[in-house]
């Protein structure tokens, strides 16, 4: 196994992401359940590859292609592996053999169903290995500690991991709990692993016993604690609500921090991948889907809702816009209320300020796109591209149907339909004439 490039330790991360998330009531797999707009997998994958994770081996169910895909998607370095019987913890561990086989300096076993732990944390956790522990475990002060293991300790030393229908009055008055995750000095992982037994009532194989294999055999083993709500786990939506909660005000913070302004942060709904510039003001109950770059000085304004888009600085979006996955604003651009944008790049300074509809479409810099404007992209079988020149003037209410090409400073007067290409600086007008006709309405309507 090769050195991470900062020239740290070398670490094996073994994810246990093999249950079945019955709680959930759900045909998904409780781990593909989505938290910030990335999956449960996902987040712990990212986490332990930003902890130095040299190596990562995710343990998967029986004929989970669906997690495996989702594993390999985000992090296409790690493997995955099945766990064919359901033995327990350390049994699940075990299925990455070839892995702990080869070898690392550090072995860290995560729980796919943990998605807040942070990079930092699992940082923390591998820290006594090396200085010489051999088991480090994860605690919490639990507010309740009802239904947790406890951690017994001595001093700096941890000493056993006491289930809690195995522990005495005095043990179970013990608030610090075990959270699950653990590091293991990968010179000794194997052979620890390898000695813990199922001598238990459901004859499983806990991966807690490590713990006081290791003090056994005279080494040490320390406890890493963190905050209760970093390590909770999820198990049913109750729980996947509350990890929502926490991620999202982590974000927000976050987003203040880099200098943007949240006018009501509550309210602003962040995604994991969301890039937010410095001076960029978020206005309420805004909706940041996954993969959206926002740069520096840029307004959201109320009731948007960004998908897969990037916008340039300057730029202002709203209010109840939407930006659809492929939507590229230009320096300056300009995208107001009611004006959907779908795969589409807008030059810089463009303007779609009222109820318009701009896809599969390229607009040249400088050009005004008027109310009612759409391009008409999709003729009932395939996608088709308008593209829209520099300082072009589109009327209001004008279907651009493509394909369409309509040069620079072209005029698409007001009411057009248009279906052939507009060459620069022309006047394009499809509409019927007006006729009136004089005297026609009289005795046709009521009088008031």
């Amino acid at each position: 196994m090769k050195k991470p490039a900062s020239g740290g330790r070398t670490c094996l991360a073994i994810i246990l992401a093999a249950g079945e998330g019955t709680r959930m009531r759900s045909a998904l797999p409780k781990v593909l359940h989505r938290i910030a707009g990335r999956s449960m997998l996902a987040h712990v994958l990212g986490a332990v590859e930003g902890a130095g994770a040299s190596r990562v081996e995710v343990v998967i169910g029986p004929g989970r292609t669906d997690v495996a895909k989702e594993a390999a998607t985000f992090s296409p370095s790690a493997t995955t592996v099945e766990q064919t019987e359901r033995l327990g913890t350390a049994h699940a561990v075990l299925q990455a053999r070839p892995a702990l086989e080869v070898g690392a300096e550090d072995v860290v076993v995560a729980y796919a169903d943990t998605p807040l732990v942070t990079a930092e944390t699992f940082a923390r956790l591998r820290a006594p290995l090396a200085a010489g522990a051999a088991v480090a475990v994860l605690g919490f002060e639990a507010a309740e500690p009802t239904g947790y293991g406890r951690l017994l300790v001595e001093g700096e030393r941890l000493l056993a991991i006491r289930e809690e229908r195995d522990a005495s009055e005095a043990e179970r008055a013990v608030r610090l709990c075990n959270a699950g995750l653990m590091a293991i000095r990968g010179d000794l992982a194997l052979a620890i692993l390898e000695a813990i037994g199922n001598a238990n009532a459901k004859g499983e194989y806990y991966l807690t016993d490590a713990v006081e294999i290791a003090v056994a055999r005279g080494e040490r083993a320390v406890v890493v604690t963190a905050p209760e709500d970093e390590v909770a786990g999820v198990n049913d939506r109750t729980q996947l609500a509350e990890a929502e909660r926490i991620i999202q005000t982590r974000l927000r913070a976050a987003a203040m921090a880099g200098g943007a302004t949240l006018v009501d942060p509550q309210s602003v709904h962040l995604c994991a991948d969301t890039r937010i510039g410095r001076d960029v003001v978020i206005e309420p109950h805004v909706v940041f889907g996954p993969q959206v770059e926002i740069a520096d000085g840029v307004t959201i304004r109320a009731f948007s809702h960004l998908e897969g888009a990037k916008v340039a600085s300057g730029s202002v979006v709203g209010p109840f816009a939407r930006l659809r996955p492929g939507a590229v604003l230009g320096e300056g651009a300009h995208v107001g209320n009611f004006v959907e944008v779908k795969n589409a790049t807008f030059g810089a300074g463009v303007k779609a300020n009222h109820l318009a509809y701009i896809g599969d479409a390229s607009v040249g810099a400088g050009t005004n796109i008027g109310a009612g404007t759409i391009t008409c992209n999709y003729d009932g079988v395939n996608k088709h591209r308008t593209v829209i020149g520099e300082d072009v003037f589109v009327g209001t209410n004008s279907s651009l149907v493509a394909p369409l090409t309509i040069g620079d400073r072209a005029y698409i007067g007001s009411g057009s339909v248009v279906t052939d290409d507009v060459p620069s600086e022309a006047l394009a007008l499809g509409r019927g004439r007006q006729v009136v006709k004089d005297g026609w309405a009289k005795g046709k309507t009521k009088s008031r």
